[in-house]
């Protein structure tokens, strides 16, 4: 039988152990974690809407007409008007054609990934891709090719030396990176040689563009552009869930072949009510958004300052890099000792020698909450391997 425990052991002498942290009332800047007060910036509530009255009213409100549980597979008796409705509000929000609600964005990546290839097809996937990504790629059991990180001069020469049916996968925003992929470059490579481009924007819908649309519609991105558009609701949104949204053909194929859609049971149906909600607000609260850059930038400026190394990132994702990852244990330990969680960030969710803190900032935060924040990293800046020479 395999030595479990000694694996769990090596986790603990590599500083690679994991552990769950039991929090307490509702996802907020300030929460109460194991116990303990603290004012968060390690939750992807970017807009800082999980929490939002209205999103609860709706969901309330909701609950006498839908029930609790969704007690069914969409294609049994699950498919609530409710999910409809959402699916509805979705497309006309990222103006595609049709969308298609699904449980979480993990089952929404793994099931459109894994349905759009298989065997005999090819799969380019950036190498910095979600775990969700990876997973869908390899359920296909389509060959799969990783190409470096946006890449765009690596990718086209696979493309030109590969034949047959050929799906090119990216995030959006780069969950651990904070970056944007080169979405104009990567839809006009694959409109040349004739490949399906699947773009996961779970960290930029509501977050960029306009009205929040994302990082497809912050280019001027279409259908046509990018066919295959996935999304969470989990994130930005404040509720749960995720979506596929593209053509209806595209779609109405997912609801045949999807095996995370089709093998699942329906998600509440006032969840989708309380999505709806969200989602109105997000289209028209520009104001939340203005707020959520002005924040980014004043983290920017104040951590750069104190010398700290940032990677290029205009997101609320806003990782410091520390190398090793007792180091990064080390810092984020400090720092919650101060009353702060950010979330040491350690391999495999990114690279051997990149252990980070990953910053992610919310419209909930005030400036205060990040001059706090700055203030914490200024005492804490001497920890080795948390700090570099200040770059351009």
């Amino acid at each position: 039988m395999r030595d479990f425990a000694a694996e769990l052991e090596q986790r603990k002498q590599s500083g690679l152990h994991r552990h769950r942290r039991l929090i307490s009332g509702p996802q907020q800047p300030s929460l109460t974690s194991d116990g303990q007060s603290l004012l968060s910036f390690c939750s992807n509530d970017y807009l800082g809407l999980a929490n939002h009255p209205a999103n609860i009213e709706a969901f309330v409100n909701a609950l006498p007409e839908t029930g609790l549980g969704g007690a069914a597979s969409h294609l049994i008796c699950g498919h609530h008007d409710a999910h409809h409705r959402l699916e509805e509000r979705l497309a006309a929000f990222t103006q595609r054609s049709a969308a298609l609600f699904f449980s979480t964005g993990y089952m929404a990546n793994m099931g459109a990934i894994s349905a759009l290839a298989g065997r005999g097809d090819t799969i380019f996937s950036d190498r910095l891709n979600h775990a969700s990504i990876i997973d869908g790629c390899i359920l296909s059991r389509a060959k799969v090719r990783r190409y470096p990180h946006s890449d765009m001069a690596a990718l086209e020469r696979m493309l030109d030396e590969t034949s047959g049916h050929k799906l090119v996968v990216t995030d959006g925003v780069f969950s651990m990176d904070g970056d944007i992929a080169p979405l104009r470059e990567l839809a006009a490579l694959c409109k040349t040689h004739d490949a399906l481009l699947v773009v996961d924007d779970a960290h930029g819908v509501g977050v960029l563009g306009p009205q929040g649309r994302g990082s497809v519609a912050e280019l001027g991105l279409s259908e046509d552009d990018v066919p295959v558009l996935i999304g969470t609701l989990g994130k930005a949104v404040g509720t749960s869930g995720a979506f596929v949204a593209g053509p209806q053909i595209l779609m109405d194929y997912l609801v045949q072949k999807a095996r995370t859609y089709i093998y699942t049971t329906a998600m509440p149906p006032a969840i989708a009510e309380a999505t709806v909600a969200s989602l109105d607000l997000i289209e028209r609260d520009d104001e939340r958004r203005a707020h959520l850059r002005d924040l980014i930038e004043r983290f920017r400026r104040g951590a750069a300052n104190l010398g700290y190394q940032l990677m290029p990132s205009d997101t609320p994702i806003q990782p410091i890099m520390v190398g090793d990852n007792w180091s990064a244990l080390a810092l984020s330990k400090a720092l919650e000792q101060k009353g702060l969680l950010v979330t040491a960030i350690r391999p495999p969710t990114v690279p051997e020698g990149e252990a980070r803190l990953r910053v992610t900032l919310s419209a909930a935060h005030t400036r205060a909450d990040v001059d706090r924040l700055l203030a914490g990293l200024s005492a804490c800046r001497a920890l080795s391997g948390s700090v570099v020479e200040q770059s351009a």
